[in-house]
């Protein structure tokens, strides 16, 4: 009997973790609350929520394929020599990426600076959902094994009315040598444009 009861608490066990889901990507808590918060899932090492047409009012899912992060790895690839080199692939990526959403969503024509305005909320990114998809899309190339030279923080907020500063945040990378911060900022470009990558301490400080 007590043969059989091993035997059927094993099989339990197996079909059991079986069921379970596999581990989702490591999330510092204020990244987790910047999903939650829209009640989005987080990405996966497959497949990403995109926000669109203002504060993730619309939102699509991109489910990488075997050939796109191919591609992906091939252009971070051009980043191996120095943390320098690794912002620039990243720029690149993120170009690749504005051009693979605006197949499926029509953001083909949007412009910097989006906001409520321009009247084409559903063709546009404002900086609520251009946060959120840049750091979705590098923990993607982070779980992928593809960032060298930098891991990713949490969002930086900016704002500040007295002078003129409109409320903003961004994505940001740290360099895994030195620490230094830099945003990566798709927001304040236009469609198909290189997002802005700077050091953080010159992004808090402009308008």
């Amino acid at each position: 009997m007590h043969f059989w009861l091993v035997i059927v608490s094993v099989l339990f066990a197996n079909l059991t973790l079986g069921d379970r889901p596999a581990h989702g990507i490591q999330l510092s808590p204020e990244i987790a609350k910047m999903y939650t918060a829209v009640e989005m899932a987080p990405p996966t090492a497959t497949q990403m929520s995109i926000c669109y047409g203002f504060v993730c009012r619309l939102r699509f899912v991109l489910a990488f394929s075997a050939g796109e992060r191919a591609k992906l790895t091939n252009i971070l690839a051009k980043g191996k020599a120095s943390a320098t080199a690794e912002r620039k692939a990243v720029q690149e990526v993120f170009v690749w990426f504005d051009h693979r959403v605006a197949r499926e969503v029509g953001t083909n024509k949007r412009v910097a600076r989006a906001d409520f305005r321009h009247l084409d909320a559903n063709h546009n990114f404002d900086c609520f959902d251009t946060t959120r998809n840049a750091v979705s899309l590098l923990l993607v190339l982070r779980e992928w094994g593809l960032l060298r030279h930098h891991t990713v923080s949490d969002p930086k907020y900016r704002g500040n009315v007295l002078v003129g500063q409109t409320p903003h945040n961004t994505a940001v990378l740290t360099e895994r040598v030195g620490g230094k911060h830099w945003v990566v900022d798709m927001w304040t470009t236009a469609f198909g444009k290189v997002p802005d990558v700077m050091l953080l301490e010159k992004w808090l400080g402009e308008n």
